[in-house]
């Protein structure tokens, strides 16, 4: 790979560590702003030796169509087509859900046993499934430490394989042969990130976790984005090595 594309969705929701890391492999990082009017490729005709970044954002798989969002539509039609010619792609958060769309799968709001609506919000732990035999997991233990920002979830595509899970969500990452990947929670947000995603984004906070809920995220930013950094590091390595294995050899399949 010679270069990330990073597809943005709002100012807010950057690609944090993912960047950074792209940029110590050598990858020209380029960031499309989707929201002010920065273009979805078209095709994956001009993106060899290119790893493809969908980040997060307020929207959702059911805004696609509103005039709000114009760009939702054309990602999905992108990410079946880049699904279609193994191009490599990484997904999260809202990117998670439009590529698990892409390939096939229902998104929708993600709900307890008594049909309440279930949303994840704040620091908190995924099990981690195959971590013996999937690279992507290397290094990693049992348990992985994330930041959780979402109401929706999605049904596990098809042609997918369950990498983490939650005692909320079940399809926490997946990944479709060896060239996409899917996280639902965020792992590329520092302790300024989270305490601005806290503030602008309190009342989604609040719903999730009550009055308290901002102020704790807030408290708890330090700590544990600190404690998150080091193995959220290792799990972005691993997953741009298998996107750039995959990218060298298109047949291989995991």
């Amino acid at each position: 790979m010679k270069r990330a594309i990073i597809l943005q969705h709002m100012q807010r929701e950057s690609a944090g560590s993912i960047a950074e890391a792209c940029a110590r492999r050598g990858l020209t990082v380029e960031v499309r702003n989707l929201d002010e009017g920065a273009r979805v490729p078209e095709s994956c005709d001009a993106l060899k030796g290119a790893v493809v970044i969908v980040m997060g954002g307020s929207m959702g798989v059911a805004d696609v169509g509103d005039p709000r969002y114009p760009f939702l539509e054309r990602e999905l039609h992108f990410l079946r087509r880049a699904l279609e010619a193994r191009q490599p792609v990484l997904g999260v958060c809202l990117g998670a859900q439009l590529l698990a769309a892409a390939a096939g799968s229902r998104v929708y709001p993600n709900r307890s046993v008594d049909g309440s609506p279930a949303l994840e919000v704040g620091f908190g732990e995924v099990r981690l499934v195959g971590g013996g035999s999937e690279p992507a997991l290397a290094g990693l233990g049992e348990r992985l430490l994330v930041l959780h920002w979402h109401g929706d979830t999605f049904d596990l595509p098809p042609s997918a394989i369950r990498l983490a899970q939650s005692e909320r969500c079940a399809n926490q990452a997946f990944r479709i042969g060896s060239h996409a990947y899917g996280l639902q929670f965020h792992v590329e947000t520092d302790a300024a990130t989270v305490r601005r995603w806290a503030k602008e984004d309190a009342e989604f906070a609040t719903r999730a976790l009550g009055p308290g809920g901002p102020a704790a995220i807030i408290a708890d930013s330090e700590a544990k984005a600190m404690a998150m950094s080091e193995t959220g590091q290792r799990l972005i390595d691993n997953i741009l090595g298998q996107l750039a294995s995959s990218e060298k050899d298109p047949g291989r399949v995991l």
